[in-house]
């Protein structure tokens, strides 16, 4: 029972997050592989398990969310590489709305394709 109370819980997180951000209809969950993928914009965005809340960001995101701590990239399973995409977001992020917004809003730009490129 901690399991689903703590995907609850992950679930909720995010929902308050797409809350913040004026979107909540966007959000979506499909359970899959003993865990919840979340969609924003019918886009990839998150994956919930028991490891965590992991978002899915485009390379350049991803050092701003690493450099904090608790911050670590998901490994889906023992003995499987680390994601190159998805990033396990710290509780004392994901659990406050304001503070996880921006956030998801970064991972829905990314997934939606809308990600920030570099002028060279």
């Amino acid at each position: 029972m901690a399991r689903t109370t703590s995907l609850t819980a992950l679930r909720r997180d995010l929902e308050d997050a797409a809350v913040w951000l004026g979107a909540p209809q966007e959000l979506r969950f499909k359970p899959m592989f003993g865990g919840l993928m979340a969609y924003f914009g019918e886009r990839p965005c998150a994956w919930l398990s028991a490891g965590g809340l992991a978002l899915k960001l485009a390379s350049a995101d991803q050092p701003a969310l690493l450099a904090q701590a608790g911050a670590a990239r998901l490994v889906a399973r023992p003995g499987a590489p680390p994601s190159r995409s998805y990033i396990l977001v710290p509780a004392s992020i994901h659990r406050d709305a304001e503070h996880f917004a921006p956030w998801l809003a970064l991972s829905a730009a990314a997934a939606s394709g809308r990600q920030r490129r570099g002028r060279g």
